[in-house]
Parts: C-alpha cells; structure tokens; sequence
C-alpha cells in the first residue's frame, strides 16, 4: 500500500468514526445505506422498468412540480444531462454557439463533452469572477444560440449574481433570440439569496439541470426539466447516449427522500451558516471568499501549506472525533483553500466552537 493510499484510509477510517462535523457529513456504509432505503414508505412496487414508471417516474415528475416545468428527464450524470440539453437548443436555434464561463463546471470538469460529442463551439464573454452582463453579451459580436448560467458558478467560489442581475443577462440573451440553460446542479441553495421559489428562479430559463447527489444527499443522478418538446428530445438522446439504465431504482428512492427529508432544510443551512462564516474569517490569517457567502458553500483560504492543514485536520478527527475543514489544496507558496460546506450537521455549531476548534486546528497545523 503507498502511502497516499495509507492516508487515504485512515481519512476514510477516521470520517466514520466522527461525532461531530463542521464542513461535510459522516460518510455512511453501504448497510446503513440500504437500511435508510428499506425503511421508506411505499416499497411494495415493482422497481421501474428502463425509467418509464416506478420511483423514477415519481421522481421526474415532483422535480418538474417543485421546478415549475411541464416535464423532467431522469439521468444517471449531469455530464449527460447538459449535452442533452445544449444538444437541443442548437438545434432548435440552428446555432452551435454556447456562451459559458470559463470557469464553469461545462468547460472545466466534462472533459469538453459539449464540443466533442456535439460539435458546439463556447464563447467566453468574460473571464471575471462573476457571471457575464448584458454588455459583454453584446460585445461578442457574434449571434448564439444559447446562454449556459450556473448557479451557483462553483469554481470561482460558489458566487450568485443578484436578481436583477439574472434576469438582465437572461433578458438580453433572449432579445438576441438565444435559448437559456441553467446548470443548477446546487439549484437548491440559491432561494435564500435570490428570495424566491424554486419554480421562479427556473422560470428564467428554458431547461435547468439539477443534481440529487448535491446538498440532497442521494446517492446519484441528475434530472433535465424544460418544456414537452425539450423532455421527448432528452429522452431519446437520453437512450443513444447510453442512459437509458433497465433499473435506477436505490437511486431514485434516495433522491425522493432527499426532496422529503433534506430539501425543506437547505435553506436554514444557509442562513445558519451566516451566523458561523465570521468565525471562520476571524480566524488568524484567514479569508472567506465570497466576503459573505450566498449560500452555505464558499472557500476558506490559509497562509499554511496545505500538507499541513490536511494533517491537522485527520489529527483533529482521530483525535477529538472532529471533522472540522478538509480536503486543502496549494494555491500558491504556503497559501492553501479549502471549500468549506455548511450543511445540516454544522446547524449543531455556535460561533463560539467554531472559534475554539478553529483555533486548535491552526495550532496543529503550525506544529507541522
């Protein structure tokens, strides 16, 4: 065994083993996975068949309510999902043009899919961490057929454009007749930061992919939901891109008891996680980035080598039974970020813990 492989374990040794956690969750086994499963209502069906009925076919159709769009399409990968859905829109548009960030999840972790299996082509209005505006639309003097927003764009930091901010960029797409997909995969925990439903802030766009495996807790999969027209297309492509599975049932029930279960908290995880966010910031040397997160997700920057951050945080696990950040990496000479996600566990925490722990954790880290 080597020794990235030795770490790797006793991390994964170490996050089972924890009482209490900061930034994640304790990782469950696959018995106690299949033990929450077991133990949901309305088991005694028959599981789908190639996603047509059964749990999926419930699923698809709570997400398009909660979403306010006629249909939704179950899909084993957001990956898939996308390339459906920008598939779709160059063809309605006869445009292959995406406009996207360039830190966005489609241009940096799907190795390229839009442009290899679909033949469209990004443009780049801005390479500013923020999404693009109105003008810089414009200035791209040239026509596309969709506009690509992710909310919230990750990469960067988790960042929302305001309201009126949205509703400007997708106003000016569509005046130049473009389409607009929403990459939502953590859709779920912008409410709070836009004030308003679901179904309103998908309503600006004419598909929106979201993930049940972020904030939701599932185990997989992705939904696509838009208009009939867009939901027969996504089907069918759906099956030529190998995604039509004969059985997605464990899936599909863990993604219906996260919108029962997980769902109606998220957005008390994000206001909790304003109360913790100046504790994390005060700590010495610290920065919070965004200043003031829009939701409970955002970046945590060090002045310490991410080895050693990484080590205080398993010394602190194995040792007091506390997740508190992980997963550090080098941004630059002994300047390390972490993303930090306050969800539900965080919800047990004062600012005052956070301080004191924190304050441990750097004190390990110092210590080498």
């Amino acid at each position: 065994m080597t020794d990235d492989q030795s770490e790797l374990h006793r991390r994964r040794a170490a996050r089972m083993s924890c009482k209490r956690f900061l930034s994640g969750d304790r990782a469950l086994s696959i018995r106690e996975r299949l033990a929450r499963l077991a133990a949901l209502d309305g088991l005694d069906v028959l599981p789908d068949f190639y996603g047509s009925d059964g749990p999926v076919r419930e699923l698809e159709e709570r997400t398009a309510a909660l979403l306010g769009k006629e249909d939704a399409v179950f899909f084993p990968t957001g990956t898939m999902a996308q390339q459906v859905a920008l598939r779709h829109h160059a063809e309605r548009t006869g445009n292959p043009a995406v406009v996207l960030h360039p830190l966005s999840h489609i241009e940096r972790h799907e190795r390229h899919a839009y442009t290899q299996l679909t033949g469209l082509r990004g443009l780049w209005p801005t390479t500013e961490l923020r999404q693009p505006t109105p003008e810089e639309l414009a200035a791209l003097g040239e026509p596309f057929g969709t506009l690509t927003v992710e909310l919230p764009l990750r990469d960067p930091g988790f960042l929302l454009p305001t309201w009126d901010e949205l509703t400007e960029l997708v106003a000016a797409a569509r005046g130049t007749g473009a389409r607009v997909h929403f990459d939502g995969a953590r859709l779920w925990n912008t409410t709070v930061h836009f004030g308003r439903p679901l179904d309103e802030i998908a309503a600006l766009a004419d598909s929106v992919y979201v993930s049940y495996y972020k904030d939701l807790g599932g185990i997989s999969g992705a939904a696509l939901a838009g208009d009939a027209a867009l939901t027969a297309h996504a089907r069918t492509w759906r099956h030529r891109y190998g995604g039509q599975l004969s059985q997605q049932w464990p899936a599909a029930l863990a993604a219906l008891d996260g919108l029962d279960t997980v769902l109606p908290r998220v957005a008390g995880h994000t206001r909790h996680a304003a109360s913790l966010v100046p504790a994390l910031a005060a700590l010495p040397g610290a920065r919070v980035y965004p200043d003031v997160p829009p939701t409970h997700d955002f970046q945590l920057w060090l002045p310490h080598p991410a080895r050693a951050l990484n080590a205080a945080h398993l010394a602190l696990a194995e040792q007091e039974g506390i997740w508190f950040v992980p997963h550090w990496s080098d941004a630059a000479p002994g300047l390390a970020m972490a993303e930090v996600r306050l969800a539900g566990p965080a919800r047990e925490w004062t600012a005052d813990e956070v301080t004191e722990v924190g304050l441990r954790f750097l004190e390990l880290a110092a210590a080498g």
